[in-house]
């Protein structure tokens, strides 16, 4: 018999891979019709999808609400450029730039998890404003233009050979890397550790009664959070070809955020969902209007007003329910008889 945790995280799976599939045919139908616009706009969809499961492990399980996500994700995506001019190799620059963010996570959160609440929220957020005027006002990383002229690289994998360059290729790519976060975020929720995680938002002051360190726990989401936002962030360069400050600026984090409530917080797939929504409606309605932050504002406004558990939170209990059901049918196993 599963518990409660067990059974929410199964619908977050159902949901993940719902939206795996939907990624399949939208990238057949794609494929298939030589749209290369909306490939593109699907993986950068991905990529900021990877960002806001960044921050839904802190805020949807941890409780720890961060306003400067977009440190580690500029990070990630500035060192991987940096490398990629110097040497045009994915694999050493997805891994300067997860080491990059692993030093840089382990340096943030021993600032930002010395305080709580709405301070750790202001602390995140400066933290990345310092970075991002850094980075704005050094000419050696091309001060308020970025980086340009990233060029298009080879990906070996394996028996294979992807390039940076082929629109379905790379969005098929970019659909692995997030798959394989989600796992690994999915898996750790669910191991004791996760529990822990999960225990901090619910009641942070009981945790220690039960021989747990709270700040190890918090420390150890922060670092995780950090590490994938920074290896999300590593593939913007090899998509758009440039990397900017904006990247580290406060709205790339707000951005995050919102696709983080759209879509629901406390589900990891919710915010990859949010994520996919919002990209493609800000790219749709731009199209008609170059007001279309009003509209996305709305959107939010609403969301937080009539869905405040998100969309994936909304339907999420309807799966739950079927899953109970589906596991309350199992046949339990008959107790061992001894034989005397």
């Amino acid at each position: 018999m599963h518990d409660r945790l067990d059974i929410s995280m199964r619908a977050n799976h159902v949901f993940f891979w719902i939206l795996v599939i939907v990624a399949l045919v939208f990238a057949a139908f794609a494929s298939f019709s030589g749209d290369v616009f909306y490939l593109r706009l699907a993986t950068e969809a991905l990529i900021l999808g990877g960002l806001a499961l960044s921050i839904d492990i802190l805020l949807g399980f941890t409780g720890l609400l961060s306003l400067g996500q977009a440190l580690y994700f500029g990070i990630g995506a500035y060192v991987s450029a940096l490398v990629l001019r110097e040497e045009p190799s994915f694999w050493l620059a997805m891994g300067a730039a997860g080491v990059s963010v692993l030093l840089a996570g382990i340096a943030g959160g021993l600032i930002a998890n010395r305080v709580r609440g709405v301070y750790f929220a202001l602390i995140t957020f400066g933290m990345a404003q310092v970075v991002a005027k850094v980075v704005y006002n050094s000419q050696e990383l091309g001060a308020s233009d970025g980086l340009i002229g990233i060029p298009v690289i080879e990906i070996p994998l394996g028996l294979i050979t992807l390039s940076a360059g082929d629109p379905l290729g790379f969005f098929l790519l970019t659909l692995v890397i997030i798959a394989l976060l989600y796992s690994v975020s999915a898996y750790l929720l669910g191991t004791p550790f996760g529990r822990i995680i999960i225990a901090l938002k619910a009641n942070e002051k009981r945790v220690p009664y039960l021989g747990y360190s709270t700040w190890a726990a918090r420390m150890a989401a922060y670092v995780l959070a950090a590490v994938i936002a920074g290896l999300v962030g590593a593939l913007y360069p090899m998509l758009r070809g440039f990397v900017s400050p904006e990247l580290l600026f406060f709205a790339t984090s707000g951005d995050a955020l919102i696709m983080v409530i759209v879509g629901g917080a406390g589900t990891l797939a919710g915010a990859i969902w949010g994520a996919v929504i919002l990209t493609m409606l800000k790219s749709v309605i731009g199209s008609w209007t170059e007001h279309h932050l009003i509209v996305i504002g709305l959107i939010f406004m609403s969301a937080i007003l009539f869905m405040p558990k998100g969309i994936v939170g909304i339907l999420k209990p309807f799966v739950e329910r079927n899953l109970l059901r589906n596991s309350a049918r199992q046949p339990k196993p008959e107790p061992e008889r001894t034989v005397l």
